[in-house]
């Protein structure tokens, strides 16, 4: 041990420091500084970043012992009484904070800069930023929320809010508003999942079976439970209740016994809760562990084979999904032309800021609690009581902020392990992922071959599709049938074809599990048929505009699974305001012939084009449901409560927005209450973009019937029509008088009205396929144009401008839509571009962030426009539906089309092998 003295926020504190202890850990578990987040533990990803003497330093690998006698402050030192600093003004009005787990490091990074460059360039800032990673890609609004700041603290400049061309109509809906958490997460406040503690808590730790298939012929844990300070070590044995964890199968065992298979790296064989996370450890590296290796399942198309080892004794086939429209022979016989390919996507990593965190603590009720970062917080409620064999009312679940999710929080993490443990223990237990295990252990994107067969008329107009996918969904179910099955609707793309035939296989494999992932199979299905289209274009000699449009769906076509589009139908003019916008860029010249770039005769550069289109909810069949419950409080505030995950994407605001809109209050006089299973009715999942419609409309009328109780007590106490009573500013006006909420709320309780109700919230129904019937309630539409550089020596892609319109029914939270917008382009660009989670006979490569190729600040294009198309839907709350997907999914088709358009080389995987088309160009020069 080492004593130092260091000032941290200008306050000395003398502290023993072990030799190998990071400065991150000092501040968060000895000085309860919990601004500063640890999201990759490898100095990678700049979360953690603090200022030590002024100087930007990563603290999750900067030894503590350095900071003696140095000035080091954090995200909480900032902010000068009580009055933010700059930079947290501009990242919250600029829209800059999306989950926020990477914003405490994204603002200290840029305090330094402006200490350094009071007045930055977008070159100094992406230089300074470039390694400070943000997966929500809100790049643009921190470029922008930087400039903002220096310009307030160099000039006074007052900071601003931005103004749209898009939302208003509404007293709120509609209107620039922040985030209502957001003060908390630019100064450190925000309370993650690691940010909690109990007295006495205890930290688990998995063992991972490390290969991808076998038996488990022996496990003895007798070694580690003898280590001093080891509490618990349970196995398979030990679980009470349902091994077995699954969101629609249950087939992922939370544990594996002897006798029994691993089928991938991830799965745990045993538990250990110890009084640190260093004997927790140590205790695993003493389990002896012997598997017997099994033959391994690699890919989707080896497992459909007839003599492919068995990943699971029901065989490897999850899904057999069928689309059948008209008569497919027929089509491709009245086709004049032909055109046939086959795509190849990989597994994509989330990449969320925050690892995954589960605490479990036994409660004097009897109840355990569980806290943890879901997107589905009743289905965890669910699984773990089944593991422990208790009713659900044993087991309540609570979920604090959520560093990003993606789709990739929705699936079992740590919750059932941290349960089981504190259970056996009767202490609180935290499970944490490093970045290893989170990589390791939880679902992926799945992997994809996509053959696609198109039939036209000379002209260009779709006669026949036909389509074949198969998608690798890993060792477990998971989601994997409901992916692939959006796979397989999306997959003829967002146009008018009399005839097709789909058949899609979901396919078990011994890679890490396959779920849920933003576009949900959409995406992959747009990549496919997109390449596809433009090389129709190209050999048809039409404009590839022009192909689209000529085949777009519209208000009543019939989509591919025989649902009549009856509203909401943006697509023609989400392709004609991009088009338009290319050509105001290009002042006319043609955008996708190649161009030499002046003064850089080896680099070529053009635009790309592609369509998209994404269901809303759930859809097909499956109840798609929200309740919310709304509370007029005696303080005369108002609070909204919803299980539903806020995971970044702005739903706090929305609901928050929602609810302000229906009783005409202020803003700050309501209050947005999530996800726990114990005060918060079920929002059902933060998936498939459903919670703007789902979760608002659920609000919006708990919200409406709230206003009619209160007009209601109003017209009985002062003999007056409900008509004649009005509410405004969280006042209501009776015969010129006003009565505040707080007043109305205890005249509702003195007459027995309760002021507090629950709306259960029906979707419209829909069918399954094969049946008749719309199969989607409402669908959003997209088309994107993007410009790419080609260098034709080193195959180096750069994407220079973004161009993409959205039909997003309508803009509800028009700051946090941009933020969408923005981030899930620069997702898109991750996938065309640098991102790939690699697995080679069922080993992780891709293991660490320091693997994985996140887009940085640098793959920012230098020109963005985000153009918001309304086409409202009859249904959705003032008309929205879902975004949160779909700006992703044109994107890698938009890129791959423009780098064919700039070098002529076509490809048909992602992401773009840089080495692979420089050898190409250069054979091509040859």
């Amino acid at each position: 041990m080492t004593n130092i003295t260091i000032n941290v926020n200008g306050k000395e504190h003398n502290l023993d420091i072990k030799a190998d202890e990071m400065l991150a850990d000092v501040l968060r578990n000895r000085l309860g500084l919990t601004g500063t987040k640890i999201s990759c533990g490898e100095a990678e990803c700049g979360a953690c970043t603090v200022l030590v003497d002024g100087a930007p330093i990563l603290s999750c690998n900067y030894p503590a012992v350095k900071a003696q006698g140095k000035l080091v402050t954090t995200i909480e030192g900032l902010a000068k009484d009580d009055e933010l600093h700059p930079l947290q003004e501009a990242f919250i009005k600029q829209g800059a904070v999306q989950c926020g787990f990477c914003t405490p490091g994204q603002i200290m990074t840029a305090a330094a800069l402006l200490n350094e460059i009071p007045e930055p360039t977008d070159a100094d800032i992406e230089y300074a930023l470039n390694d400070t990673l943000c997966r929500c890609g809100t790049y643009p609004m921190i470029t922008k929320a930087i400039h903002a700041a220096a310009d307030k603290i160099n000039r006074g400049s007052d900071i601003e809010y931005p103004s749209f061309d898009f939302g208003g109509g509404y007293q709120v809906v509609g209107q620039v508003v922040p985030r209502p958490e957001a003060r908390q997460k630019v100064t450190g406040e925000a309370i993650y999942t690691d940010d909690i503690s109990f007295p006495g808590m205890l930290f688990g730790a998995a063992l991972r079976a490390g290969i991808p298939h076998g038996i488990v012929k022996e496990l003895d844990i007798h070694k580690a439970l003898a280590l001093p300070g080891v509490q618990a070590v349970l196995t398979a044995a030990d679980i009470p209740g349902r091994v077995n964890h699954g969101l629609i199968i249950q087939d992922w065992p939370a544990l594996v016994g002897v006798g029994e298979k691993v089928r991938y790296v991830g799965d745990a064989v045993a538990v250990v809760a110890a009084e640190t996370w260093e004997i927790a450890r140590q205790a695993l590296e003493l389990i002896d562990l012997e598997i017997e290796p099994l033959p391994v399942v690699t890919n989707a198309v080896d497992a459909k084979k007839t003599d492919s080892p068995l990943v699971h004794e029901s065989g490897n086939l999850l899904k057999h999904i069928k689309v059948d429209k008209g008569d497919i022979k027929k089509g491709f016989e009245e086709s004049e032309v032909i055109f046939e390919d086959t795509f190849f996507t990989p597994h994509y990593e989330h990449a969320f800021m925050e690892p995954e965190c589960s605490i479990a603590r036994p409660l004097d009720n009897g109840k355990i609690e569980v806290y943890v970062g879901s997107q589905i917080s009743y289905e965890d409620r669910s699984q773990v009581a089944a593991a422990l064999d208790v009713p659900l009312e044993k087991v309540r679940v609570r979920g604090p902020l959520i560093g990003g999710g993606f789709g990739g929080k929705e699936d079992i993490a740590g919750q059932i392990h941290a349960a089981l443990l504190a259970r056996a223990t009767g202490k609180p237990v935290k499970i944490l992922y490093d970045r290893h295990e989170s990589m390791l252990v939880h679902p992926k994107r799945h992997a994809t071959q996509i053959n696609v067969k198109l039939g036209l008329k000379k002209d260009g107009t779709l006669v026949a599709a036909q389509t074949e996918l198969y998608g690798d969904t890993g060792a477990y179910a998971s989601l994997g049938a409901k992916v692939m099955g959006r796979a397989t609707t999306h997959s003829t793309g967002p146009y008018i074809i009399p005839n097709v035939k789909i058949d899609c296989y979901a396919m078990y494999t011994n890679n890490p599990p396959a779920g849920a992932f933003r576009g949900f199979g959409a995406f992959q299905a747009a990549f496919a048929i997109e390449c596809l289209m433009d090389r129709v274009a190209e050999e048809l000699e039409i404009d590839p505009i022009e192909l689209r449009r000529k085949n777009a769906l519209r208000q009543g076509s019939i989509t591919n699974t025989g649902q009549q589009l009856r509203e909401s139908v943006g697509l023609l003019e989400c392709i004609e305001k991009t088009a338009q916008a290319v050509e105001e860029i290009t002042a006319g010249e043609d955008p996708f012939t190649s161009r030499i770039v002046p003064g850089e005769p080896n680099k070529r550069r053009a635009w790309g084009f592609a369509v998209t289109f994404k269901n809303t909810g759930l859809g097909e069949g499956a109840p798609d449901n929200a309740s919310a419950e709304i509370e007029l409080l005696e303080d005369g505030r108002v609070e909204t409560r919803i299980s539903s995950a806020e995971i970044g994407q702005g739903l706090v605001t929305v609901l928050q927005m929602i609810t302000a809109e229906e009783l005409n209050l202020p803003l700050d006089q309501v209050r947005v209450y999530l996800s726990d299973t114990d005060l918060t009715p079920d929002g059902g999942p933060t998936t498939a973009s459903r919670q703007t419609y789902i979760a608002g409309n659920a609000v919006k009328f708990a919200a409406r019937t709230l206003r009619e109780s209160m007009l209601a007590t109003l017209a009985e106490k002062y003999n007056l029509p409900p008509d004649q009573i009005g509410i405004e500013g969280g006042k209501a006006q009776v015969n010129g008088e006003e009565v505040s909420f707080a007043e109305v709320g205890s005249l509702m309780r003195e007459e027995g009205r309760i002021p507090k109700l629950v709306y259960d919230y029906k979707s419209p129904p829909t069918t399954p396929l094969g049946e008749p019937g719309d199969k989607h309630f409402a669908y959003s539409f997209a088309a994107q144009a993007i410009e790419v550089e080609v260098d034709l020596e080193t195959g180096e892609v750069r994407v220079i401008r973004a161009v993409g319109a959205t039909d997003v029914g309508k803009a509800i939270n028009p700051l946090g839509l941009q933020g969408q917008a923005e981030g899930g382009l620069i997702m898109g660009i991750g996938h065309a571009l640098t991102e790939e989670f690699i697995v080679e006979e069922g080993q992780v490569f891709t293991d660490h962030l320091s693997r994985y190729r996140m887009p940085s600040i640098q793959h920012v294009p230098e020109e963005i426009r985000v153009i918001i198309v309304e086409d409202p839907t009859k249904e959705g709350p003032y008309g929205g539906k879902g975004v949160g997907e779909i700006s992703t999914m044109p994107v890698p088709p938009a890129i791959v089309n423009a780098v064919h358009n700039a070098c002529g080389v076509r490809l048909n995987r992602i992401p773009i092998d840089q080495d692979w088309l420089a050898s190409q160009l250069q054979a091509k020069g040859s």
